[in-house]
């Protein structure tokens, strides 16, 4: 059993952060992202998707539920794992239309960020280790070409729970690191063994360490809700648990660790926490419903609030997962609820999970270890809610404008049919600007000529024409009808009767 497998009793955890509730059930703790388990062999065949044109091609399937007007512009972005089909960073449409998969990579936080003024797709890329991520972070362009790879400073391995590339062109990530330090505070040997939760600044281009905090020279563990030491003395007790960075308004830095359930104000300069948000040792009066408990994903917002995925869990001490908005007075240290939104399904997620504050002031909310992505407006109605069929789940959820012009060419699957008949099956992966497929037949490759069109249907469109010549192929058109790829040329086989 690993030390996020150990239990802390419910009554404890109430006790130390003060909240009050009835009737909560306790929890096992869990790993933040788990490992890449099995697929079930009894899954669904509707819960991944197939393309006749891209058979290499099979990610979860995804069900939209609620579309009502009124969400802001872009696509969703989620980086699908554990469920039927396979691991990768997806993006998909309001209808929950596949527009880009990219297959066998297990990834987290994928999404849109700039890099050298121009956007970028990105994400991290490893394994998974005791809950954390071992791996790397890649940058690709708008054509789907890696164009850079950041790795951790100091020998450490990039973790899964940040990659936050900031304008200067510099990345913020994590990373986990197995330390000795006294656990005599929390009933363990002196000479025990955590997990050390690491901030690193690092310049993308040349890998260079500008910044490191180290979670122990600055936070003990007995600010740790996770405080019950392994029995195994070389097992690392995971007491912190970083989860989310990114600069504040004031060029410091806001810091959320799951395993104190607390937001950190960090110098820096000098790498001192500043002020704690809720925790133990918290420097805020918690106002009603703004204690957290696992909490992910603490992002400053222009009005000066914070936002925060409150998991509720584990343990179980809130009866359903939630983003909230805290307003912090500064002044007379005193955090208040601003306002909260809950999955209409009483989601508790008891892991992952993100906010995103859109334009509008839409809230985008990715639900973590549970299936869903929703998009809230300001006050709180739901306009949009999809999910994955079966079990996949995405560590943090977006929704982002992209435009995409891959750097291949389309892709095609013919069907020859009884008389002159043949249905071709046309797909593009990651092409945003494609309005119409145009079909064209001769009987050399080299000499072709338009036998028919269909409007763009989804990530593949099928198109049915009447042609008796040999070859057969499909042009990609935009708006204006200008051909943006064509894909090559294949036979139409033999007809039948």
């Amino acid at each position: 059993m690993d030390a996020l497998s150990k239990k802390i009793t419910r009554q404890k955890f109430l006790d130390l952060v003060g909240a009050g509730a009835a009737s909560i059930a306790l929890l096992n703790f869990s790993g933040c992202e788990g490992g890449q388990g099995n697929r079930s062999l009894s899954a669904s065949a509707n819960e991944a998707r197939t393309f006749r044109s891209r058979p290499d091609l099979s990610p979860p399937a995804v069900e939209v539920t609620t579309r009502t007007n009124g969400t802001a512009p872009g696509y969703i972005f989620v980086a699908a794992k554990k469920g039927a089909g396979q691991d990768g960073p997806m993006i998909f449409d309001d209808h929950g239309q596949l527009v880009w998969f990219s297959k066998n990579r297990y990834a987290t936080d994928f999404r849109v960020q700039n890099y050298r003024g121009r956007p970028v797709l990105t994400w991290w890329q490893g394994s998974i280790l005791a809950g954390h991520g071992v791996g790397e972070y890649f940058i690709f362009d708008d054509s789907y070409r890696e164009i850079a790879r950041v790795k951790a400073a100091n020998g450490h391995k990039g973790d899964l729970h940040e990659f936050n590339i900031t304008p200067q062109d510099t990345a913020l990530i994590t990373s986990y690191v197995p330390k000795q330090t006294d656990l005599s505070a929390i009933g363990g040997p002196k000479d025990g063994m955590v997990w050390e939760g690491t901030a690193q600044e690092v310049d993308i281009e040349t890998g260079e360490l500008l910044f490191e905090w180290r979670s122990l020279d600055h936070v003990g563990v007995d600010e740790s809700y996770y405080d019950n030491p392994p029995d195994d003395p070389n097992e690392p007790l995971d007491y912190f648990h970083i989860n989310s960075l990114e600069i504040d308004f004031d060029r410091k830095l806001l810091i959320s660790a799951k395993g104190t359930s607390t937001v950190y104000k960090v110098d820096r300069a000098t790498g001192d926490v500043l002020w704690r948000l809720g925790g133990k040792k918290s420097d805020f009066d918690m106002g009603a419903g703004t204690r957290t408990v696992s909490q992910h994903d603490a992002r400053r917002q222009s009005d000066g609030t914070i936002t925060i995925f409150d998991n509720g869990a584990p343990p179980k001490v809130h009866d359903q997962s939630r983003g909230i908005v805290v307003k912090l007075d500064m002044d007379e240290m005193r955090a208040t609820l601003v306002r909260e939104f809950a999955h209409p399904n009483n989601v508790l997620s008891t892991s992952q999970g993100n906010v995103q504050v859109l334009p509008k002031a839409n809230v985008f909310i990715g639900w973590g270890s549970e299936p869903y992505f929703s998009e809230y407006t300001h006050d709180g109605k739901l306009l949009f809610d999809a999910k994955f069929v079966g079990d996949a789940q995405s560590y943090r959820a977006f929704r982002l404008p992209w435009s995409g012009h891959p750097g291949d060419d389309p892709a095609v699957a013919v069907e020859r049919g009884s008389g002159d008949e043949v249905t071709l099956y046309a797909s593009w992966n990651g092409a945003t600007e494609v309005e119409s497929w145009q079909v064209l037949a001769g009987s050399d490759p080299d000499r072709l000529k338009p036998v028919g069109s269909a409007p763009k249907r989804g990530f593949e469109t099928r198109v049915s024409v009447r042609t008796s010549e040999s070859y057969v192929t499909v042009q990609a058109r935009n708006a204006s009808e200008r051909v943006l790829g064509t894909a090559s040329a294949v036979k139409a086989g033999e007809r039948t009767t």
